[in-house]
Parts: C-alpha cells; sequence; structure tokens
C-alpha cells in the first residue's frame, strides 16, 4: 500500500470517525442524557475498526452471524451509544434507528444487550467479563480451524478487575494469537478519576509481563492507530493488546473540560453547539 493510499485511507476513517461522533450526539439528544463523553472519545478507535470498505473488522454488514465474521466484544456496556453508532457506520443496523435509541422496545437500550441488538457480541455493563469470553472465542475459534479474531474493547476503569488479568493470564498461557484487546485510556471512571481510584500504570508493562505484545498510541489520532495495528500484524505468535489514549469528549473543546465527565450533563442548548464543534465552527 502506497503512501498517498494510506493517507487517503485515514482520511476516510477520520470522517467516518466524525459521522460517528454525530451519531452519538444525535442519540444522546433524543434521550437528553448519555455516556457522551466516552462516544466521542472513542469515535477513532470505532471508525479503524468498523468504517466500511476500510475498517479492520472482516465482517458482513447484512449477516451480523456470519460465521466467518471477526468478532467485537464490547465489555464496556455504557459504550453502547458509541458501537451503535459505528454499526450504523459500517451499514449493520440503519441510521435512522438510531433515533429510537434507549426507547422502550428499540433494539438500541443504553447498555449493550447481545440479544437485542445485531451486531453486538456481548452483554456488556458487569465490568472485567469481556476478556474471559474473548479469551474461550479465541479458544473455540482455534479448535474449529475458524480464522476469525477476536478483538476486545476495554476500559481502563475495566483493569482494575481481577478477572481481566485472569482471562490475560489465559490467553497468553494458551498462545492465542486470535485476540487482541483494545483499552480505552481516558483517566477516569465513575469514582473518579482512575488514577485516584486505583492507579493502573505502567499498562503497558504489566500487559507484556502477563506475556501480550503491547503497542500505545494515540487513540485520537487514526494514522497512530492503523499503524499500531499493522505493529500487531507483525507479531503473530501471541496475543495483543493496542491500548489507546483518548481525550474524553474529543472534538467538542468546551466538553473536553467539562469536570463531571463520566455521565456528562449536557444541557439543551448545548447539542447544537456541538455539532457545531464538530464540523469546525467554534464561534
Amino acid at each position: 500500500m502506497t503512501t498517498t493510499t494510506i493517507e487517503t485511507k485515514a482520511t476516510r476513517i477520520a470522517q467516518a470517525a466524525t459521522r460517528i461522533r454525530r451519531s452519538a450526539l444525535l442519540m444522546g439528544e433524543v434521550q437528553g442524557q448519555g455516556y457522551i463523553g466516552q462516544a466521542l472519545g472513542v469515535a477513532d478507535v470505532l471508525a479503524v475498526f468498523y468504517t466500511r470498505g476500510d475498517g479492520e473488522l472482516r465482517l458482513r454488514p447484512d449477516d451480523p452471524h456470519w460465521d466467518g465474521r471477526d468478532r467485537f466484544l464490547l465489555s464496556i456496556g455504557h459504550y453502547a451509544i458509541a458501537l451503535y453508532a459505528a454499526l450504523a457506520e459500517a451499514g449493520t443496523i440503519p441510521p435512522e434507528e438510531l433515533e429510537t435509541y434507549g426507547a422502550d422496545e428499540s433494539r438500541l437500550p443504553m447498555s449493550g444487550m447481545a440479544s437485542y441488538t445485531p451486531g453486538m457480541e456481548i452483554s456488556g455493563g458487569s465490568l472485567g467479563h469481556g476478556l474471559g469470553v474473548a479469551c474461550g472465542m479465541g479458544l473455540g475459534l482455534r479448535h474449529r480451524g475458524n480464522p476469525a479474531r477476536v478483538f476486545n474493547l476495554l476500559s481502563d476503569g475495566e483493569l482494575d478487575e481481577g478477572s481481566t488479568w485472569e482471562a490475560a493470564m489465559a490467553c497468553a498461557h494458551h498462545g492465542l494469537s486470535n485476540v487482541t484487546a483494545i483499552v480505552d485510556v481516558n483517566g477516569l471512571q465513575a469514582d473518579g478519576p482512575t488514577t485516584g481510584v486505583l492507579r493502573t500504570e505502567p499498562v503497558t508493562a504489566k500487559w507484556e509481563a502477563f506475556g501480550w505484545h503491547a503497542v500505545r498510541v494515540d487513540g485520537n489520532d487514526v494514522p497512530a492507530l492503523l499503524a499500531g495495528l499493522d505493529e500487531i500484524r507483525a507479531h503473530p505468535d501471541a496475543p495483543s493488546v493496542l491500548i489507546c489514549d483518548t481525550r474524553i469528549g474529543h472534538g467538542v473543546p468546551f466538553l473536553e473540560t467539562r469536570e463531571k465527565a463520566h455521565f456528562m450533563p449536557v444541557a439543551e442548548h448545548e447539542w447544537d453547539a456541538a455539532r457545531h464543534a464538530l464540523e469546525g465552527d467554534r464561534s
């Protein structure tokens, strides 16, 4: 792939990330609430995986149960607002369905539920379960000779859970090179800054000590994310982790600096201002 081709691909993915952010704001406005900060922060990561024609995942958008698909597990169920936007970007769910987010009888509940939403592989929310499921899936796929890969998106707060590290040991013990963890390091969890709740650094060294190939990148930089995935592909002999440093509210400056940002309050008049900020109109 030429440099020009890579740059063009990165541009298309960055444009998709903006659409994911815009869709998340739409859903947040419909409900008047939501985990908007996380959705804006992780949009670039999700775009790298789900952009139609350019994404990392092998998918069939019209056949979300295709056996050859790559599995993308959302441990952090409250990030569902972001994943729904990415699934709409990929073509798995129709964009107009996003307006039903959180409504009665909707296929898009506020926390991710595999039984409701096409493309949602697991029901998340109780943190610490995702990587264990990914380990089991990776083992099962290998036993069946299925070349599909398993990706698990975790939060840095989820690294507080002992079950995450048990699963990390198991993946390394079984040599599950078909499993990749993606850690969203935004430095915040429900009880406050991660450094004050339970310090997780040095994150990269910890994963490496558990036998993983670890790559750390700016999670709001699409070319850096693409380069990180290229590096992971170059090390196919162990499970890998892509550690993504992201900024809550990224793309909307007045939300990036909001103090109470885990479940972010957004006033009625601020939704339009947020959309203008995404378009570069910050007046």
